[in-house]
């Protein structure tokens, strides 16, 4: 049965954040709320968890995992930037975008692309999220809570709660969150390249 912590929106409580950090170092799965919508999380080396997370999705070997970054620093050792990808990055950061991008020998091969060698990351615009992630200390391992056959994403807790109980290990709850997944852009070849619009506005990229 999963853990559930109802977290202020604004001014997430240090100790629930602190019993979901550590559950994420013994190697649990999360539900938590984003400034696009709720994902699935785990740490980077978690190898059950990413199958965990697979399973629950439906996802194949093709799919882009997302490394939630705290900042701008902490993803740069995650992801090769040239300075014209680092300047677009950069200035929609924080926010709903998602960015491919080819991936340091940091990022465990498992979570790579197997042709591309790339991986999605993102730096999200969300209190509790950033809270999380500080306390973690690296990225949090994450995919979009989107369940096999739907449409929509998952926005409420209880839901998750419900639908999930068994099969990850801690929801978080702190209200409404984005509704709408972010906008996917893949850096990895010489043009950008807009593969999912989201929640991020894509003019800037186009």
């Amino acid at each position: 049965m999963a853990k559930y912590f109802d977290v202020h929106p604004d001014n997430p409580q240090r100790r629930s954040i602190l019993q979901v950090v550590d559950l994420v170092r013994d190697g649990g799965l999360i539900a938590y709320p984003t400034d696009s919508c709720y994902a699935l999380g785990c740490a980077l080396g978690n190898r059950d968890g990413i199958d965990r997370i697979r399973q629950i999705r439906g996802l194949d070997d093709r799919h882009h995992f997302t490394l939630m970054c705290q900042d701008f620093a902490q993803l740069g050792q995650f992801v090769h930037l040239g300075n014209a990808v680092f300047r677009a990055v950069k200035s929609a950061t924080p926010g709903s975008y998602t960015f491919i991008l080819p991936a340091t020998k940091e990022v465990p091969r498992r979570l790579l692309h197997p042709k591309k060698r790339t991986v999605g990351v993102r730096i999200p615009d969300h209190t509790v999220t950033q809270a999380l992630l500080a306390e973690l200390g690296e990225p949090l391992l994450s995919s979009t809570l989107l369940l096999p056959g739907e449409n929509e994403p998952m926005v409420s807790g209880w839901e998750i709660k419900e639908a999930l109980d068994h099969v990850v290990d801690a929801v978080i709850d702190s209200g409404e969150c984005g509704t709408v997944p972010t906008t996917v852009i893949d850096f990895s070849e010489d043009e950008p390249e807009i593969v999912r619009r989201g929640a991020g506005d894509t003019a800037r990229f186009e």
